[in-house]
């Protein structure tokens, strides 16, 4: 048997109290083990609650008045003449405005309402002003975060045992690139459990009435009635608009628990196998990388659930520290959702007829034009962008015979173009770079200790010994630069073009 709550405990020794204090030697013997099974109470401890337990009261007992009108009055000017400060802040006020306030003449206290007040706690004051401030027509403070978090149940992945087709789990994948600062795009990602049947859109900003809204145009896309939607912690799901939503629409609504991403483990998988994998980790902000992701979307929906199958887990047994999964077959989820059985057979047909007129290359076209064009958004400046316009679908279709022998094909798989870091300090050789050079243009050979010897020579006191290194790095590059002009320089001035590109 579990344990009982606190709750519990107090309403079982109400019920079997007065039956105990009522019954012989050896009844009570008897109530008192069942008793200590029960509760888990210690025997002795279970006795003295039994022997002594009486009903609470109806009402609390009355306590003398402390504090009459006048000082409820006086607190009440003293309250408004603070700018209705907290209670806490109002008592370490108290002292210096109420002499402040007599000093000016505008009240004279009584000895007693004075002593009264300088003694009244922060706790009293602001229970005694609680009533003024609740007629102040004040907006209503919010349930807290918890409390609101509380009342939506928990789903972990065990508790999915056969979904039918509309149980979906969704989450957020950001595309910060490598900070999170400032604003940046979101992708909402739902999947169905049962087929997973995916469908992604992007958000402008967090924002819970944006997601709202994104998620009833995702609803339309759906083939099948959304019947639950399991989301993460994220505050941006954990809110009363989306909550009241969910309530409206007749969705179940659930979530995971905290920092268990395995409870999401549907969704997580779709996080990358289809989000990253078409749109990679670059930073996406604006109205124009919106639109083009939401243009990517509606291409790689299709393809994604029409010709893209996937393994489904269908049960996990561990053996010590060995889990053994077995899959089923890899299907679309296009096949998934017409192979169930709860699938109508308006359904069915309407998937057929979008199935039948589907050319998986032409989708693939698109999506890779929009991946250059993503690419493009985030790594080149404006002027520079081409019109990323597909190519014409034979074209397209020869390439990809060939396109194994280019690696990535994937836009957005391409390594992320980084500015060059500059300068981030003043150059210290700035004023002698110019004699420098010339000394080395003489004697190659001199090092660089030799180098700095002779400028703390020339400039007494202006270049100390600790910027010898920077002064071999300086010699490193003029080195290197020698080299290249000594190798590369004489080959191109003798031999011809051709001899220099061409190796024999």
């Amino acid at each position: 048997m579990g344990q009982l709550s606190m709750a519990t405990r107090k309403e079982l020794t109400a019920a079997v109290s007065e039956r105990y204090r009522a019954s012989t030697r050896a009844e009570k013997a008897r109530i008192l083990d069942e008793f200590v099974v029960i509760t888990g109470f210690h025997r002795k401890h279970a006795m003295r609650l039994l022997r002594c337990h009486e009903r609470e009261p109806t009402g609390r007992r009355a306590r003398p008045r402390v504090y009459d009108e006048a000082e409820r009055n006086a607190l009440i000017l003293l309250w408004e003449a603070s700018d209705r400060v907290c209670g806490k802040r109002l008592k370490a006020l108290l002292p210096i405005l109420v002499e402040a306030m007599e000093r000016h003449g505008h009240f004279n206290l009584a000895l007693e309402v004075r002593g009264k007040l300088l003694a009244m706690s922060a706790a009293t004051i602001d229970r005694t002003l609680g009533p003024i401030r609740e007629g102040l027509g004040r907006s209503r403070r919010r349930p807290a975060a918890h409390a609101l978090r509380r009342s939506i149940p928990i789903r972990t992945s065990a508790d999915w045992d056969d979904p039918a087709p509309g149980f979906v789990e969704a989450d957020l994948v950001a595309h910060c690139g490598p900070s999170a600062r400032g604003s940046f795009i979101q992708t909402l990602v739902l999947t169905d459990i049962a087929t997973g049947w995916t469908e992604c859109a992007p958000l402008l900003v967090r924002e819970q009435t944006l997601l709202s809204s994104v998620l009833t145009e995702l609803r339309k896309q759906l083939p099948f009635a959304l019947l639950g939607l399991d989301t993460d912690n994220d505050t941006v799901f954990m809110n009363e608009t989306l909550k009241a939503y969910c309530d409206a629409a007749n969705i179940v609504f659930t979530r995971c628990r905290p920092y268990r991403k395995n409870d999401q483990a549907f969704v997580e998988q779709k996080n990358g196998a289809v989000v990253r994998r078409m749109v990679g980790y670059r930073r996406f902000e604006g109205l124009e990388a919106a639109t083009l992701l939401a243009k990517l979307y509606r291409s790689a929906r299709l393809f994604v659930n029409f010709f893209q199958p996937s393994f489904k887990l269908i049960s996990k047994q561990r053996d010590g520290a060995r889990v053994r999964k077995t899959y089923s077959p890899p299907a679309t989820p296009h096949q998934r959702l017409v192979a169930d059985a709860r699938t109508s057979d308006a359904v069915r047909c309407r998937l057929q007829e979008i199935y039948a007129g589907l050319d998986p290359v032409l989708l693939l076209r698109d999506i890779r034009a929009l991946q250059e064009r993503l690419a493009a958004l985030a790594d080149t400046p404006p002027a520079m962008r081409s019109d990323g316009l597909p190519q014409p679908i034979d074209l397209f279709l020869a390439s990809l015979r060939t396109a194994w022998k280019d690696g990535a094909t994937r836009p957005t798989d391409r390594p992320i173009v980084k500015a060059k870091r500059g300068r981030r300090r003043p150059d210290p050789l700035v004023k002698a770079t110019a004699d420098l050079r010339n000394w080395f243009e003489a004697e190659p050979w001199r090092t660089g200790s030799e180098l700095l010897s002779r400028l703390q020579v020339e400039y007494p006191g202006a270049y100390p010994d600790k910027l010898l290194r920077t002064l071999q790095r300086r010699l490193k590059v003029w080195r290197s630069e020698q080299a290249d002009a000594l190798l590369f320089g004489t080959l191109k001035k003798e031999l011809p073009l051709q001899q220099i590109t061409r190796p024999h």
